[in-house]
């Protein structure tokens, strides 16, 4: 029989001792309905604003800021000028190949946004309440419960808001919504330590093994980041491992074996997701007003992903790819 009070989304809705926590606000580029890539069952997924890392294949540019930013997409300006016309503080100039803006200057007001009549320009990322972000998580509980989904809070890294998180954390829980936060696990120990007293499934990306090759792709050595998800496996946290494969990085026969060696010294981790190389970032990078430098490579081949996955199998794991 069908437990129609679980269903229904108003019975979660009395969230005694929490109202305080309603109120609380963090910056968000995306709230994705129908997420079915973003850990298990359908989901739906909150991109946070904000990350620490500066992997050069990133898939989400959009997200390295913290605060909201411009953005404009070239191929449908008609160079009307009238974003320049429109704005007060001079941040916009122009030449032959169209506008170009003034980060010193330019004061996100929006009306570049509202005056183009082709919708050019675009605000990249909002600032939200605890209580508006549950508003949309609430409209697919219903998903939720038949899929074994819920909410997954990603980003960016999260962790970078940890009071937004939090709150949203343990709302989900007494709403009785299942939670993930994808993170690059690059936090203060106290900060994750803290996150997961309200998470039910970590999504932890390992992208190499070597601190160095880390560095130099990523902006940080990795002993921090390996620590964090040992440190969330000893606690008995339940993770799945994302590795993304990116072609002359991480994907030759000695990081590809010292990375199955590590996911099998955690004793909680049952699940690799396998990422191929998306060059959607590529697209993406070139809206941002600041400039972004991001590396361009080639797309692993099938056969590549199905050896790789092979090889997690045999040792035990269930293997997903893509993503």
């Amino acid at each position: 029989m069908t437990n129609t009070k679980e269903q229904n989304p108003a019975n979660r809705r009395v969230i005694p001792g929490l109202d305080g926590n309603m109120g609380i606000t963090g910056n968000v580029f995306d709230i994705r309905r129908y997420a079915i890539h973003d850990g298990p069952g359908i989901r739906t997924a909150v991109f946070f604003k904000g990350c620490p890392l500066r992997c050069r294949w990133c898939h989400n540019p959009e997200s390295w800021k913290e605060v909201p930013e411009l953005g404009f997409r070239r191929s449908r300006c008609v160079k009307c000028r009238r974003c320049m016309e429109i704005c007060e503080q001079r941040a916009i100039s122009f030449s032959e190949s169209g506008p170009a803006v003034d980060p010193g200057k330019c004061t996100l007001c929006g009306k570049c946004v509202a005056a183009c009549p082709t919708g050019a320009w675009e605000i990249i990322g909002r600032k939200i309440s605890v209580a508006d972000v549950m508003a949309e998580l609430r409209k697919d509980i219903v998903f939720y419960d038949q899929s074994g989904g819920g909410a997954t809070f990603s980003g960016g890294e999260p962790l970078m808001q940890p009071d937004f998180l939090t709150a949203l954390l343990k709302t989900c829980r007494v709403e009785g919504i299942h939670t993930a936060v994808d993170t690059t696990c690059c936090a203060q120990p106290e900060v994750l330590r803290h996150i997961a007293e309200a998470t039910d499934l970590f999504l932890c990306d390992l992208k190499h093994t070597n601190s160095e090759l880390h560095r130099q792709c990523t902006g940080i050595p990795n002993e921090k980041v390996l620590e964090n998800i040992r440190m969330l496996a000893e606690a008995g946290k339940r993770i799945f491992i994302r590795v993304p494969i990116i072609p002359g990085f991480n994907s030759d026969r000695t990081n590809l074996e010292q990375t199955t060696q590590f996911i099998q010294s955690l004793k909680t981790v049952r699940r690799v997701d396998l990422l191929p190389y998306n060059r959607g970032g590529l697209e993406k990078a070139g809206r941002l007003t600041g400039r972004i430098d991001l590396m361009e490579a080639e797309a692993p081949d099938d056969g590549t992903m199905a050896e790789i996955a092979g090889v997690l199998r045999r040792y035990g794991f269930e293997v997903k790819v893509g993503g």
